[in-house]
């Protein structure tokens, strides 16, 4: 029997059928490999975003932070910026009562109801200022374009009031840059006016301004479906034809106040007055120099001229209604973080 030599491979080892894995169960080493590289990216993905999310959720507490301290600073700075205004209107009455001194109430800007020189207003720094016992007289320091009749009105006939209840106390009209419309119809209730050369003083006249669409509206096909209860509610629509009846009647208001208006007038200045009406309350405004031979102003000088050779009180007290200082506080507070609060909309923090 012949002899075979032995071989150097190992014999494949016998595995019983059943611990075979069936067809389609068995997996590659190299998949597996995949497999975990997969799930190790997978953590590196979700870690980034965690870290993502961190510095994001940071960086919103930062801004939070910091509009916290925002608010904190500008509450400091404006409480010390206020702190004289304080005290001043805490010595007010100190000062008045220790001191004669002349009086100012200040009228600045349009005279409308809802703007801060009001006929209340006024009034309230008026009454103030003439029951003061160390008045000596009272200076209305004007700048204004003028504003509505009514509240002009008001003041002019409280400022003619008060010099009845009290005749000792002289008011004097001091005119800064304009004093117009209804600013001079507030001037005229004073004893005398002064202005500085360049002041622009006058237009005496009343205005209604309105516009009118309705051709625009038919060369684009729009159509005003207006609708009322009376034949004149839509009065003076700018979107449909100017009816003759209104354009008349808006016509016959004006010139009704109007008359009013040159009749308060008149009853402030009087005989002092030269030149024609129809000049004088034709709506044109001059300098203070040209308004001198006019009538409308009494001379050139300034508050301090007044307060000094006049009244002869050169200490000047401002009686100006102003509202209470936590009131502007509270709404300068609440404007700035409402505009701090559209800035951060805008803003990564959000």
């Amino acid at each position: 029997m012949d002899k075979t030599e032995p071989s150097l491979q190992s014999p494949e080892p016998q595995v019983p059928d059943n611990h075979r894995p069936a067809c389609g169960s068995y997996v590659p080493a190299d998949f597996l490999v995949r497999l975990e590289e997969t799930r190790d990216a997978e953590r590196q993905a979700l870690e980034r975003l965690f870290l993502e999310n961190l510095r994001a959720h940071r960086a919103v507490n930062r801004g939070k932070n910091w509009f916290r301290l925002f608010i904190a600073v500008y509450l400091i700075a404006l409480l010390l910026l206020n702190m004289p205004e304080v005290s001043k209107g805490m010595e007010l009455h100190t000062l008045s009562t220790d001191e004669k001194h002349t009086a100012v109430v200040d009228i600045r800007g349009p005279i409308l109801p809802e703007t801060e020189y009001n006929a209340d207003n006024i009034i309230d720094g008026l009454k103030a200022a003439f029951e003061d016992k160390k008045s000596r007289g009272i200076i209305l320091r004007i700048n204004s374009p003028g504003g509505s009749p009514t509240q002009a009105g008001m003041i002019f006939d409280e400022v003619m009031r008060l010099r009845e209840k009290y005749p000792k106390i002289p008011v004097y009209a001091a005119l800064e840059d304009i004093c117009a419309s209804g600013g001079y119809y507030i001037a005229a209730a004073a004893k005398e006016i002064y202005a500085d050369k360049a002041t622009l003083v006058g237009s005496i006249g009343v205005i209604m301004q309105s516009f009118g669409v309705k051709s625009v509206m038919d060369k684009i096909g729009v159509e005003s479906r207006t609708l009322t209860s009376g034949e004149h509610k839509a009065f003076m629509d700018p979107f449909a034809d100017l009816k003759p009846e209104e354009k008349a009647h808006a016509h016959n208001l004006l010139a009704k106040i109007h008359q009013q208006f040159i009749g308060t007038i008149r009853k402030g200045r009087g005989d002092k007055l030269k030149g024609s009406q129809e000049k004088l309350f034709s709506g044109l405004f001059w300098t203070g120099e040209e308004a001198v031979p006019l009538g409308l102003v009494d001379g050139l000088g300034t508050d301090r001229w007044i307060a000094r050779e006049l009244i002869r009180a050169e200490k000047i007290v401002n009686y100006t209604h102003k509202e209470d200082w936590m009131t502007r506080v509270t709404d300068r507070l609440v404007h700035s973080t409402s505009a701090a609060l559209q800035w951060r909309q805008g803003s990564p923090w959000r």
